[in-house]
């Protein structure tokens, strides 16, 4: 694909760029039509992702990690709001990565990455602060699923919120958490919460 984005002078990209963020339907369209149809459950509204990023962002150059990124929709919008700041995607399943690279071809975000991988992979040492939309939660018995390409089941939904819990514990005071219908199994005590918005679907913590 070639990305007429990229010479453009900077402020016509800017608002070229701008076009897509203008409300969701507009944004998924950056998706096949397979994709843009599992956006109502499955990727963040972009109302939350500049919520959660105006949080998560509280210093230039932070390093934020979304865990389970699913098409990039959330590190792609932070990433557009928040300029000075890094935002990875880690997702196991790797047609979504391919889409949400294909996405930011069109977008063109240089603070925008995405890694294809489970996040227990990952060292949880190179992210300051971290977003979660409840990616665990398919495996659960009755659950919507994105697709039937990975093994879903109730000891992998616990075990997941094990990892992220010890490993949430193992991070220093300041640390900044966005959850996003987080049923909370993952958060650590030490966490407390600092803000609640879409009626306590939207939470923001720092670990104290």
């Amino acid at each position: 694909m070639t990305n007429k984005n990229i010479d453009m002078p900077p402020t016509e990209k800017r608002t070229h760029t701008e076009n897509w963020f203008e409300h969701d339907i507009r944004f998924n369209q950056l998706y096949p039509s397979t994709i843009q149809l599992l956006a109502r459950h499955h990727w963040t509204p972009l109302v939350i992702a500049r919520k959660a990023a105006s949080f998560l962002a509280s210093e230039n150059e932070a390093r934020i990690l979304d865990i389970g990124s699913g098409v990039g929709k959330f590190c792609l919008a932070a990433a557009f709001y928040k300029p000075h700041a890094l935002f990875t995607g880690i997702e196991q399943r790797e047609n979504l990565v391919h889409h949400a690279n294909a996405a930011n071809e069109i977008l063109n975000l240089e603070n925008a990455l995405f890694i294809h991988g489970n996040f227990t992979q990952i060292d949880f040492r190179h992210y300051d602060h971290f977003y979660f939309y409840n990616a665990f939660y398919e495996n659960l018995a009755g659950t919507d699923k994105i697709d039937e390409c990975i093994e879903y089941s109730g000891e992998l939904y616990n075990y997941y919120n094990r990892y992220l819990f010890r490993q949430l514990e193992q991070k220093p005071p300041g640390t900044r958490l966005a959850s996003f219908h987080s049923l909370g199994d993952e958060i650590p005590p030490g966490y407390h919460v600092v803000g609640v918005e879409m009626e306590g679907l939207l939470k923001f913590w720092i670990k104290i």
